[in-house]
């Protein structure tokens, strides 16, 4: 009887610690550790679908199907806008929480951080999704005029500003806001979620490109040298595409261990389809 109710103990102990690791993984503070998991995911069951339906996007832009080029054109968009968006909505919120443990963004931060929260970074990353928003769009709403020196140059500037502003928006969420916002709608914590919402999008639009990669026939490694070489140029692009949609909860996160494991963790499925090389990989394109 003992035993029995021993082991009844203990399976209830088991859901409860099953429970709590659960809420803590939806909690506010763990978003970004929900992300990564998110991803893996992703990666594992639904990614490679989801990027060869892209992969014929952009087959169909080749072809001067004018739908494709307004779906390709909103993606870009998309990945323009989400991301300033959850930097409004969730500002407040993020200096909120910082402020109740005492910390800063500045005291987040360490010399990596300070390297990958450059502007600098961010801004040339952006200016690349500017430029191929840009050259989608035009190219359908202008023709062949988008040839022609005052459209082309015009497009050009108003481009590099809109890339300018943008990065001020977004970086602009790092700074600690002088007095609340005076929506209530941006007080509350649905902004916050609407929010999240909006960098999970994000994210799924990068890891399209990120997966990209595993669509192209690279073969199978010939030799110790080229898996390193693979294996360091992976690391490179991963935390390329990997940082700036994740950029916003590494702001909270950066100083855990984990973190570093389960990002990752979140990209270890592209990593190793790509390390292991197939033939079957590719879709021709």
């Amino acid at each position: 009887m003992r035993k029995r109710r021993t082991s009844a103990r203990a399976s209830v102990g088991q859901r409860q610690t099953a429970k709590l690791s659960l809420a803590n993984l939806f909690a506010r503070t763990n978003r970004g550790l929900l992300l990564d998991v998110f991803v893996f995911v992703l990666n594992i069951f639904l990614m490679r679908l989801l990027t060869r339906q892209f992969i014929n996007i952009f087959s169909e832009v080749s072809a001067d199907d004018p739908i494709a080029k307004l779906a390709l054109g909103l993606t870009l968009l998309a990945m323009w806008i989400l991301p300033m968006a959850a930097a409004f909505m969730k500002r407040w919120h993020f200096h909120q929480r910082l402020k109740a443990q005492g910390v800063s963004v500045e005291k987040e931060e360490t010399k990596l951080a300070g390297c990958l929260f450059n502007p600098i970074f961010y801004f040339c990353l952006n200016l690349v999704i500017t430029s191929a928003l840009l050259a989608t769009l035009g190219e359908l709403f202008f023709g062949k005029s988008l040839d022609a020196g005052p459209v082309f140059i015009s497009l050009v500037i108003i481009g590099l500003i809109l890339t300018i502003i943008q990065t001020y928006l977004i970086y602009r969420y790092f700074i600690p806001p002088k007095k609340p916002p005076q929506s209530p709608f941006l007080l509350g914590e649905q902004s916050e979620t609407l929010g999240d919402v909006c960098l999970f999008l994000n994210m799924i639009l990068f890891q399209v490109g990120w997966n990209m990669l595993t669509f192209v026939d690279l073969g199978h490694p010939t030799n110790l040298l080229d898996f390193g070489g693979r294996l360091f140029f992976l690391s490179f692009i991963a935390l390329l595409i990997y940082f700036p949609p994740r950029m916003f909860y590494l702001a909270e996160d950066i100083h855990r261990r984990s973190t570093w494991i389960t990002m990752l963790l979140a990209n270890s499925p592209v990593i190793v389809r790509v390390l292991i090389g197939t033939g079957s990989n590719t879709t021709g394109w």
